[in-house]
């Protein structure tokens, strides 16, 4: 494995995902100063990059071992720098803004289709709605007869 390979990769993915969701990423309040460098906090970008990179997933529980200091991770992957302020962003927004994505090699990340299922019906029938009433009408409490009786005062 090429490290620089690796975090130009990581970098790259990183700044995608950046592109096509800045919209809300900005207004969150995941933002922090780390070395001088506004930026989304280590436990963000790296959560991120888990889902987004599965090399990265594979040697988180090593790097973690080596340093478990989210910050010293985030700048040994050379990702400590605002996003906004990368030289490319700019592009990557224009293509965000012209295309609805960013440019992430012709791949397009979607969400899983929903199962097709029957829909549920959220009308109780009359058999059900009458038991239902009944239950709740029989209700004793939690203390059932255990409770003194009032007396009236003399």
């Amino acid at each position: 494995m090429n490290i620089e390979q690796f975090r130009k990769a990581v970098k790259e993915q990183w700044l995608s995902y950046y592109a096509e969701n800045r919209v809300w990423l900005t207004r969150l309040r995941i933002w922090v100063n780390c070395d001088g460098q506004r930026r989304p906090s280590s436990s963000f970008i790296l959560a991120t990059l888990s889902i987004l990179e599965p090399e990265l997933n594979q040697l988180l529980p090593l790097i973690v071992d080596l340093s478990s200091n989210p910050d010293k991770i985030v700048a040994a992957l050379g990702l400590n720098f605002n996003p906004d302020e990368d030289p490319s962003m700019q592009q990557r927004l224009q293509t965000v803004a012209t295309n609805g994505k960013a440019a992430t090699n012709g791949k397009v990340k979607l969400l899983p289709a929903a199962p097709q299922t029957e829909p549920i019906s959220t009308v109780a029938s009359p058999q059900i709605s009458s038991l239902l009433s009944k239950m709740d009408e029989a209700c004793q409490g939690g203390r059932q007869g255990n409770l003194p009786t009032q007396t009236e005062p003399s």
